[in-house]
């Protein structure tokens, strides 16, 4: 009895260990853009900002922002959250329909760290300071909630 509980836990922590470094697992991935002049247009409709995530393939920090704050925002309140990808040349069309790749439209923000998460009005002018690199995470999720305070006011005003 007692070495098939110790087989049992040492399968189910191999598991455990298994899903959470198997990104196919665990990883969790936001709605990508292929229209930003569409997504706002979508988003203002809603009364609310266009929320950018700016994102890097294997970024841990960008995996925690994406799990732990803004996928939880899009399942509880719809939010409308897009991600764009550093150093990919697929195509997106900008603010103002024109079709540039992810990554030199993230070039011409002025991004440079990942995760930055990026809060549009009308027009694609950023209406919230923007959240850069992964802060402490303890703190992160205020600072966003702040942010998309400041953006949601920005909107009414």
């Amino acid at each position: 009895m007692a070495n098939h509980s110790l087989l049992r836990r040492a399968l189910l922590l191999s598991g455990l260990c298994l899903s959470v470094s198997n990104p196919v697992f665990s990883q969790t991935t936001l709605p990508g853009s292929m229209s930003l002049m569409d997504d706002l247009k979508k988003a203002l409709a809603k009364r609310s900002p266009l929320i950018v995530m700016v994102s890097l393939e294997g970024c841990p920090y960008c995996q925690t922002v994406r799990e732990s704050h803004l996928a939880p925002l899009v399942r509880r309140e719809g939010l409308p959250v897009v991600q764009v990808d550093m150093r990919s040349k697929s195509p997106i069309k900008d603010f103002k329909g024109s079709v540039v790749t992810h990554d030199s439209l993230i070039r011409s923000w002025g991004v440079r760290v990942a995760p930055t998460v990026l809060f549009f009005g009308p027009g694609g002018e950023e209406i919230s300071e923007r959240l850069v690199g992964g802060y402490i995470p303890d703190f992160y999720g205020s600072y966003l909630d702040d942010r998309l305070r400041l953006a949601r006011m920005s909107l009414k005003g």
